[in-house]
């Protein structure tokens, strides 16, 4: 005897109406942080042939794309469908501290993550403060030194 659940009816319609309004790109999940001299971002896309991720920069806008696309045999009859063909699309404007020439991606297990390194111009450094002693006497203690207007 199978039991009814009107809840679970009534999410299923709601679902419906809600996700048939929103037949557009669908966002993914990501996460995104910065690991030493990279940024790591890592998106979920299960179900994704990695044939069909595209990840593109223009200029400094990270844009990754992603379809899945469900097979459909001849003669099937399906008793339920809840996972849907889809595209994914996801839009970052990345700052100007990245090396966009750098940038690389892999895909394993329902999973893409993206490598974005940093710049050398951007990664931390140490300036060498130099003396008259050490033979550098283009600014001594009392000269003073004028803001650069912008």
């Amino acid at each position: 005897m199978a039991n009814h659940d009107p809840f679970r009816d009534l999410d299923r319609v709601a679902s419906a109406l809600f996700d048939s309004a929103r037949r557009g790109p669908r966002r993914m999940p990501m996460d995104l942080y910065r690991d030493g001299d990279h940024y790591v971002l890592t998106a979920d896309l299960p179900g994704i042939d990695p044939g069909s991720v595209d990840i593109d920069v223009d200029g400094q806008l990270l844009t990754i794309r992603a379809e899945r696309t469900l097979a459909t045999g001849e003669g099937v009859k399906w008793i339920t469908r809840e996972r849907e063909a889809a595209s994914f699309l996801r839009q970052l404007s990345l700052g100007q501290g990245v090396d966009t020439e750098r940038i690389s991606a892999s895909y394993a297990n329902g999973v893409l993550s993206v490598t974005i390194p940093v710049s050398e111009k951007a990664k931390p450094r140490k300036v060498a403060v130099e003396t008259p002693e050490s033979g550098d006497s283009s600014v001594t203690a009392g000269d003073t030194v004028q803001p650069v207007e912008s």
